[in-house]
């Protein structure tokens, strides 16, 4: 059988048969299919966010920044680059140099998946990132430098890369102080990505070969880990080193063709963890890689031996060998240690799976690695009801163990509550053997992400995406909106007088987009001196004196609009640091007096607004300048010596009918008061200019098309400026046309309103407007909504004034799927409810959730109202009269 209808039916029938292979619980007999190309985006991605140095203009994200840039300036070399290595920031060259290799041999075994893909071009910059690194740590030829960073002091410290202050020693390996195992991963590396760069970059793929045959004879002629110390508590080898060897060798082989690299490739399989029987119950890791050795030799040579080899590995990890096997957690994930447990598997099915596909494996054992590879990147993705991969699926972790993405300023995990950036595409350690796992920032055990642990999941991942497809996200990035101001001054009154005013300013760093060294930091402090001047005194005749200074140069009053006399303190930090990386070092305090000629009244001065004696708060009328340049706060009006004010609008509520009929635009007049209009929102969704609503001069028009769009209810936006405070217009949104059959009116709100939950909670209020008492028993009411992902679900009543054991609950599907809706939840009523006379209302609190407790997405959901937190109407829920429509309109 050709090779590529061997390989076709060897994947359909390892569909069919996913899960057989193991008879464990909670695991679906059908294929559970995920998108493997955004996956697949993500997890190539994820090593972006790990890069160190000065980062390219083509960076896809605004929360990294240059970092790490004085590395190797102890020993007057650049050694900048590379990868960080997991959520701390020490670069260990032996786990970078694997992963990166890993990376190359999914481009040698999947190119044309990562081509379709679309991520070919990303997965070569990240293995070319770490080429040119590890060719920077081999300035000669019996000299590398396997190290930056001292992982105890580093590991002391809890913030982003970008301000590390700590000390960053380099370590190398010599002829006297060998380290046998990370040269020659660092061989493999750089034969890897000749291998893959050869047809498009021919010279790099020759610079690249020629320090690895350097590397590699350098590694072979020492076979020794004697130098290797600086990483042996975080990276240490225990498989010593002729498994690297016959890696490098191989890798050397592929790259040139050079037979005698083959010869030494296979004359150190022996000694492969120290006995001829070689190892098959662990898995491939930067510690040990025979496994992928032996996978390669099988293909190359065709040699009996090696194909028994993999086997008996790949056999261990399925079926079982020699009367064992991996063991299994109860929902199907093959676990071998609880440090990186994902890690294991994904990489393992990596390997299954270019094994299974190579012609020389048996259709019967390629069934088997085939549905293996699946069922294991499944669980990755969330075949349990939760991803374990940062930023894709169901229940993603929201809280890696990484220090840039959790973006503290304090140096402390419980500081911010919630990581400020999302590390897509990052794999966790993974649960434990009974599935148990924590989302928690402080459980490194499964929690943390590494290098090492995306390594094998890429390959794997590509795999997936050759046999069954997905589609990435078009032009994706992870540009972030900023959630929180950088840069700001908390201040209060400290004491004041009849001629003076003394002031308490804290300067704060909290920057994350990305983070920065603050040095050129300086705020101004405005007053109005005219009063003063009018009595016929000038401004040196005030003085500006310091109590308590951490690091500000204090001026004199300086002139911002003479005419009308606004002049501001000057407290220029420039020279002082201070960054986000502690409760002293994101902040800077000066407390300063101002002492006028005479009785003098400061508490009209522009910088005076909202500040309160002894409790210091944020203040937007003392700006922050970077080098400079304005990056906080509001300033005086330049020309006119008027306190920048609030912008508002001329309308404050607006009632729109969708009844195509009675459709008109709104038109809201704008108030700048000198400020700009930024924007509109409705919720956390901006509105699209030029399509949404026009802009003319100072009046803005919603257009009626975006209205009629909304769902009915209240809808409120959001106007944005400048500077000040944002202005909210309320749209009472209904539709005439809708023809009801019963006197009644339904309102709503979201008790749980966050964009995705794992319940969804509603209070509803159903009001009798007809002139008899209503049979509750014949009133029903849908909640419409989008399932994300069908399961059976629970349904419960929280409160009702009519008795919670009177409120009945049942799931719906719709026949068709519609906008915002394919699934309702019927609300009902028993006898024992009663009824509602005229003019009264009974009310409900029901909530409902998945059986596996996995989120729902609201935000598009029919009946979800997006920022109601009291009764509003809507006709998104509908309600029934002994069945038929009273209220309402349908999806």
């Amino acid at each position: 059988m050709e090779e590529s209808m061997r390989k076709s039916w060897s994947k359909l029938v390892a569909a069919a048969l996913v899960c057989t292979l193991l008879p464990v619980q909670g695991i679906k007999a059908e294929a559970a299919n995920y998108n493997y190309g955004e996956a697949l985006q993500k997890a190539v991605m994820f090593y972006e966010f790990q890069r160190s140095g000065e980062l390219p203009e083509n960076t896809r994200n605004n929360w990294r920044g240059d970092s790490g840039l004085t590395d190797g300036a102890d020993v007057g070399l650049d050694l900048t680059g590379g990868w960080y290595d997991a959520g701390d920031h020490v670069k260990f060259n032996i786990p970078m140099a694997y992963s990166a290799t890993m990376l190359a041999w999914s481009v040698y075994e999947a190119k044309d998946a990562l081509i379709e893909s679309g991520q070919l071009d990303y997965q070569m910059d990240n293995i070319k990132w770490v080429s040119d690194y590890l060719m920077k740590c081999h300035p000669e030829a019996n000299v590398f430098y396997y190290q930056v960073g001292n992982g105890n002091t580093d590991h002391s410290w809890w913030g982003p890369a970008e301000v590390m202050q700590m000390s960053r020693p380099s370590y190398k390996v010599d002829l006297s102080n060998p380290g046998s195992s990370v040269v020659a991963q660092a061989a493999a590396e750089l034969a890897s990505t000749a291998v893959i760069f050869k047809e498009e970059d021919e010279e790099y793929a020759a610079t690249c070969i020629s320090h690895a045959k350097e590397l590699f004879a350098f590694a072979d002629n020492t076979k020794s880990n004697a130098g290797y110390t600086a990483a042996n508590t975080f990276y240490g080898n225990s498989s010593d080193f002729y498994d690297e060897l016959s890696w490098a060798g191989v890798w050397l082989y592929l790259a040139t063709g050079e037979k005698e690299y083959l010869d030494k490739a296979e004359g150190y399989v022996d000694n492969w963890n120290g006995s001829a029987g070689v190892a098959y119950s662990w898995g491939q890791n930067w510690d040990d890689v025979h496994y992928g050795a032996e996978l390669l030799l099988a293909k190359i040579t065709d040699e009996p031996i090696y194909k028994k080899y993999i086997e008996q590995h790949l056999d261990f990890w399925t079926t079982g060998y020699n009367g064992e096997r991996v063991t299994y957690t109860p929902k199907g994930l093959a676990w071998l240690s609880e440090w990186g447990s994902l890690r294991y598997a994904t990489t393992t099915a990596f390997l299954a799976s270019v094994y299974a596909d190579w012609s020389g494996c048996s259709a019967e054992k390629a069934n088997t690695y085939n549905t293996f590879a699946k069922q294991q990147i499944d669980y990755a993705l969330g075949s349990t009801g939760r991803s374990y991969v940062v930023g894709f699926g169901t229940n993603s972790p929201e809280h890696p163990h990484h220090r840039t993405a959790h973006s503290s300023w304090t140096n402390s995990m419980a500081n911010p509550t919630s990581h400020r950036h999302v590390l897509y595409g990052a794999l966790v350690g993974g649960p434990g053997k009974n599935d148990d796992y924590t989302d928690d920032i402080n459980n490194y055990v499964v929690n943390e992400v590494a290098c090492d642990y995306n390594a094998g999941f890429v390959g794997a991942l590509a795999k997936m995406y050759e046999d069954y497809g997905g589609t990435p996200i078009e032009n994706f990035t992870a540009m972030e909106k900023v959630t929180n101001d950088e840069y700001f001054v908390e201040a209060s009154v400290n004491a004041s007088g009849s001629n003076f005013i003394e002031i308490k300013a804290v300067l704060n760093n909290q920057s994350g987009w990305p983070a920065k060294m603050g040095d050129k930091l300086s705020f101004r402090y405005f007053v109005d001196i005219t009063k003063a001047i009018n009595a016929g005194y000038s401004v040196s005749d005030f003085k500006v004196t310091n109590n308590l200074n951490e690091g500000a140069v204090l001026s004199q009053l300086k002139p911002w609009d003479k005419e009308n006399n606004i002049y501001y303190v000057d407290a220029d930090f420039t020279g002082t640091k201070i960054y986000p990386g502690g409760n002293s070092e994101c902040k800077k305090e000066v407390q300063f007096r101002i002492t006028a000629p005479s009785a003098y009244e400061f508490t009209n001065d522009f910088s005076f607004t909202g500040l309160k004696t002894g409790s210091v708060a944020k203040t937007s009328y003392i700006p922050v300048y970077d080098d400079g340049v304005k990056v906080f706060g509001n300033e005086p009006g330049a020309s006119t010596g008027e306190i920048s004010k609030n912008s508002s609008i001329s309308v404050k509520s607006v009632s729109f009918d969708k009844a195509e009929s009675n459709q008109k635009d709104i038109s809201v007049a704008l108030t700048l008061n000198g400020n700009t209009f930024v924007g509109i929102k409705n919720g956390s969704t901006a509105l699209a200019g030029n399509e949404d609503y026009l802009v003319n001069g100072n009046n803005v028009t919603i257009r009626k098309e975006y209205l009629a769009a909304q769902n009915s209810g209240k809808l409120n936006l959001t106007f944005a400026f400048s500077a000040g405070t944002d202005s909210t217009l309320a749209v009472n949104v209904s539709d005439s046309s809708v023809v009801t059959s019963g006197d009644v009116e339904v309102s709503m709100y979201n008790v749980n309103s966050q964009a995705s939950a794992n319940g969804i909670a509603s209070k509803i209020k159903v009001l009798n407007t007809g002139d008899t008492s209503l049979d509750l028993s014949d009133v029903k009411l849908r909640y419409y909504y989008t399932i994300d992902g069908e399961k059976d679900q629970s349904f419960w009543c929280d409160w009702s004034n009519v008795g919670n054991s009177n409120i009945t609950g049942a799931f719906g599907k719709l026949d068709t799927a519609a906008k915002g809706a394919d699934h309702y939840v019927e609300i009902g009523f028993s006898d024992a409810a009663g009824e509602i006379s005229p003019g009264n209302a009974v009310e409900v609190q029901i909530r409902f959730s998945k059986a596996d407790w996995s989120n729902y997405n609201q935000t598009d959901d029919y009946s979800f109202i997006t920022s109601a937190n009291e009764y509003t109407d809507t006709q998104n829920v509908t309600a029934y009269i002994a069945g038929s429509l009273a209220w309402g309109i349908e999806p």
